[in-house]
């Protein structure tokens, strides 16, 4: 039988596979991929699209349940789970399967059979662990909403609490949103590029305060706008800082170039190992606090002898885990290439009194060359963003000689290509550990330890 697009088919899936998506196969032979469903699950889905080995398709109804799939199964589309596309799984089903998923890319793109991937550590809180969202504004009829993205669209839809924002940021956006409808303020429409509101963002911290970004089409701060804001201020005391983000650009961009301090002071602080950190508005900080500070604790306990070392935190950001390991180890070379990052890492250092941080701005690949010729390197410490490290660096790292590589990664694929190479150029992936930073979602973090053969 010929398949079609349109066509409801019933289908049982039989495992989850990497991305996330559950797999199932159309009369024992045709693979159809059908997001948000879990192994077990007996579904009537509609084709949405083919090719001509397989297929992917929408659940439509769920005539038997997985054992590991939530009571609810009211829920079952991408936006009844407000885009978490694990939001379907309890929670020990989704740490079993990202580390399944870890496993499959280390085998299959690293080309690594030996090393044992351990059990995902999980995170202590589930729900409501984001401390930065941004949300795009849309209109609902006349209504002014903010909520996400549809699966492959730019049409917003809103939810009434959106479950990993915090509690504070919920509440917060929620008043903004009533605020904002009664002024009529314009929506941005990014077709015509023309309208006010392109986005919110609100960042929080564990002192209950909260930062609020309102990203505009505009030039400047308009005096009806800065009184919206300064009537949310004055609703909650826990907004400690507010900037308004100018963006008349036609750009996916959310922030502006331009981000002008309205009101409050012009960072939040956070803490990590009795460090305190500054947050500005184009800050980079992990959005779970409470599984950042294991995930740190994980990477540093897989140094050997730390407090001997002289160690390069690379691709390092703000510096944020450097300064933590300073308080281990001999001295701390900290490599970032983006300037504004720097400063903010050399002002926390100031200001906490760490002294055996030596900050570099500069390209990872270029710097430690240079550094190398002056300092014996005992460890180097990774942290790059999605897209993984260039094999150029790679090679240089391994040239060099550095005996001993933490690697962490929010990018399971580039963590393991990144791996085989290090492997080819004479170093040993030793241990491997997923982390699960994202619940609800099928995105996972690994740290893992390569030493020198």
């Amino acid at each position: 039988m010929k398949l079609e697009k349109g066509q409801i088919i019933e289908v049982k899936i039989e495992k989850i596979v990497y991305g996330g998506e559950g797999l199932g196969y159309y009369n024992n032979e045709f693979a159809v991929f059908v997001p948000m469903s879990v192994p077990g699950d007996v579904v009537k889905a509609e084709i949405i699209s083919l090719k001509k080995s397989y297929g992917r398709a929408l659940i439509k109804e769920i005539i038997t349940p997985g054992t590991e799939r939530i009571k609810d199964l009211n829920h079952i589309t991408f936006e009844d789970f407000q885009g978490c596309d694990f939001g379907m799984l309890d929670y020990n089903a989704q740490i079993k399967y990202k580390k399944n998923m870890v496993e499959d890319v280390i085998r299959r793109i690293g080309k690594n059979n030996e090393v044992i991937v351990e059990e995902s550590l999980e995170s202590p809180v589930q729900k409501n662990y984001r401390n930065k969202v941004i949300e795009p504004f849309s209109l609902n009829g006349k209504e002014i909403i903010t909520g996400f993205f549809k699966r492959k669209s730019h049409d917003v839809f809103e939810v009434e609490d959106n479950m990993l924002n915090s509690v504070l940021g919920n509440k917060i956006i929620t008043e903004l949103k009533s605020i904002l409808n009664k002024n009529k303020v314009s929506v941005y429409n990014e077709k015509n590029h023309d309208g006010l509101l392109r986005h919110v963002m609100i960042r929080t911290n564990s002192f209950n305060e909260a930062m609020l970004v309102l990203v505009v089409n505009d030039t400047k701060v308009s005096v009806i706008i800065k009184n919206i804001l300064e009537e949310l201020m004055k609703k909650f005391s826990e907004i400690a800082s507010v900037y308004l983000s100018l963006n008349d650009k036609r750009t996916n961009v959310a922030l502006g170039n331009r981000n002008i301090l309205v009101f409050g002071s012009e960072t939040i602080k956070e803490e990590i190992s009795g460090i305190h950190f500054n947050i500005s508005p184009t800050s980079f900080f992990q959005i779970n606090l409470e599984q950042t500070k294991r995930l740190y604790d994980l990477a540093i306990s897989m140094f050997g002898n730390i407090e001997d070392k002289i160690v390069v935190d690379a691709y390092a950001g703000t510096g944020t885990i450097g300064m933590i390991l300073s308080k281990n180890a001999k001295k701390v070379y900290s490599i970032e290439i983006i300037e504004s990052a720097v400063k903010d890492g050399i002002q926390t250092a100031k200001e906490n009194e760490i002294e055996n941080v030596e900050f570099i701005c500069g390209d990872v690949n270029r710097e430690l060359g240079k550094l190398i010729k002056k300092e014996l390197i005992d460890s180097i410490i990774l942290d790059p963003p999605r897209k993984g490290i260039e094999e150029e660096s790679l090679l240089n790292i391994a040239r060099v000689g550095i005996k001993e590589i933490i690697y962490i990664s929010c990018n399971p694929s580039t963590f393991s290509r990144d791996i085989e190479i290090l492997e080819k150029e004479g170093y040993s992936l030793v241990r491997v550990k997923p982390v699960d930073m994202f619940p609800q979602t099928s995105h996972i973090e690994v740290v893992g330890r390569l030493v020198k053969k």
